[in-house]
């Protein structure tokens, strides 16, 4: 195994999947590509959205998401990225940004970079939620022909 994508949203928990995506990358001398999906602009725009880590939650925050655009969210996830890279503290590391639904912009990456597995996040939720929100991993999960490394996450209670 080769070449490593590492899938991360922007829930704090990002930094664990990113941390132990590439603590397995480097115990197999393999390639790393970190994916953000973007999805529609109304997504981070709604009241159930957490903000972008790195904005602060205060009331400016709450103007910032109700203006924002796709270009406001195309910079915002490339920095997000490149925090996310500088963090590990590898400039190789290499970045992709895709836009629409998740678990399908995985997949694509997966096809495009010719990934070996996929490294991911999920969280535990539980009757209703789960059943309208669904989870993304588990689509990856069930729809994979490659490995997939799952992180275990508990769900982010502010």
């Amino acid at each position: 195994m080769k070449r490593i994508l590492i899938a991360l949203d922007y829930d704090s928990s990002a930094q664990i999947v990113a941390e132990k995506g590439f603590t397995l990358a480097k115990s197999m001398n393999a390639e790393v590509t970190l994916l953000h999906v973007l999805r529609e602009v109304t997504y981070y725009s709604s009241i159930e959205y957490s903000p972008i880590i790195g904005y602060d939650a205060s009331d400016n925050a709450a103007t910032l998401w109700e203006n924002i655009s796709l270009d406001d969210l195309k910079k915002a996830a490339h920095n997000f990225l490149l925090r996310s890279k500088q963090h590990l503290g590898d400039d190789s590391l290499a970045t992709m940004l895709k836009e629409g639904d998740v678990s399908d912009a995985i997949f694509e990456a997966v096809h495009e970079l010719k990934s070996d597995i996929i490294v991911m996040g999920m969280y535990s939720r539980k009757g209703l939620d789960k059943l309208l929100m669904g989870s993304v991993a588990e689509k990856v999960l069930h729809h994979s022909h490659i490995p997939v490394f799952i992180i275990p996450l508990k769900e982010h209670t502010p």
